[in-house]
């Protein structure tokens, strides 16, 4: 009987045993004796695990190296598993408030969300960036905070509609073709969800850490998580949670509201053992600050929702400290 006729037999051994020398062995040796085809079980292992290995060296081959941005000491980015959540607006008050904080140290905002870029709006910045002599791009500067945005590049309500492809030159582009000068923070507001730019960012650069936006809804929480657990994946650490929008008070009768729900983020935060980096009410002058393009860290630096902003960029720098210790 031709061997042909006994392969699928060896294949169905081989996947269901777990490639069993001894099983493998028996069912060879009541194989008839084939002049053309030898079969060589014992060494069948050794090859699948050098092919693995090869496959190994090939995958980690075809990845980028992490390359640090020029004049970046950190990069801090600020990430959301959904839309929606506040988190373009926490990481332009957290790059505020870590000025603010320490007037020594140095900050950058990079607006990494290419399909809705919110940076321009938040920070009341328009233009084209200048071209330096290099052909870097000279971030635009408000606050005394230098920013990058791709729409300082395109028409304020012009789509962008781009393939993946041109999506990862755009992230290439902002990433290594900007002149930020010297910097100890740059802010990255990176774009909602686990997409190609996510891990293209995580790839290529070192990242000293990510903080998560969530506000205590049940549904914000899941993609909460999948965040979570996707820089977890890329071997970004976690600084930890900011619980946005947590309590609404009402302005004529302070009586305080928990709308999306009480302490979600910080029960997800005890659950993926992080810390919870502090609580962002849900107010009025934070929402009109922002539309004006005026954030209320730096329009109303004495209210509580300033202070909320400033207590979440000390707990990050603590965060930043305590994974250098």
């Amino acid at each position: 009987m031709a061997l042909r006729n006994y392969s699928w037999l060896l294949q169905v051994f081989k996947y269901t045993l777990g490639n069993s020398t001894n099983v493998l062995s028996r069912v060879r040796d009541n194989l008839p004796v084939c002049s053309k085809h030898c079969i060589r079980l014992k060494s069948a292992g050794a090859a699948d695990r050098s092919l693995q290995e090869r496959q190994r060296q090939h995958m980690a081959r075809g990845l980028p190296k992490q390359k640090p941005i020029a004049g970046v000491k950190q990069v801090i980015v600020v990430a959301s598993g959904k839309g929606g959540v506040g988190k373009s607006t926490t990481a332009v008050n957290l790059a505020l408030g870590l000025s603010a904080n320490n007037t020594s140290k140095t900050v950058g905002l990079l607006d990494a969300d290419v399909y809705g870029p919110s940076v321009p709006k938040l920070m009341n910045l328009k233009g084209n960036p200048e071209l330096t002599e290099k052909n870097l791009m000279r971030p635009l500067v408000n606050f005394g905070i230098p920013c990058m945005s791709m729409g300082f590049l395109v028409e304020e309500t012009a789509p962008i509609v781009w393939r993946g492809l041109m999506v990862m030159s755009a992230i290439e582009k902002l990433l290594r073709q900007v002149d930020w000068g010297r910097l100890d923070y740059l802010v990255v507001d990176m774009p909602p969800g686990t997409g190609d730019v996510q891990l293209s960012i995580t790839q290529n650069i070192p990242i000293a850490g990510a903080v998560i936006v969530s506000t205590p809804q049940d549904i914000a929480l899941l993609d909460a998580r999948r965040g979570a657990e996707m820089f977890r994946k890329v071997n970004v650490p976690v600084l930890g949670l900011v619980q946005n929008m947590s309590v609404f008070q009402c302005p004529k009768c302070h009586h305080q509201t928990h709308i999306f729900g009480a302490d979600g983020a910080r029960n997800l935060a005890q659950t993926l053992g992080v810390e919870i980096l502090g609580d962002v009410p849900l107010h009025m002058s934070i929402r009109e600050m922002s539309d004006r393009g005026q954030p209320v860290v730096v329009s109303s630096p004495d209210s509580p929702e300033a202070e909320a902003y400033r207590n979440v960029a000390s707990a990050v720098v603590r965060q930043l400290a305590a994974l250098t210790d």
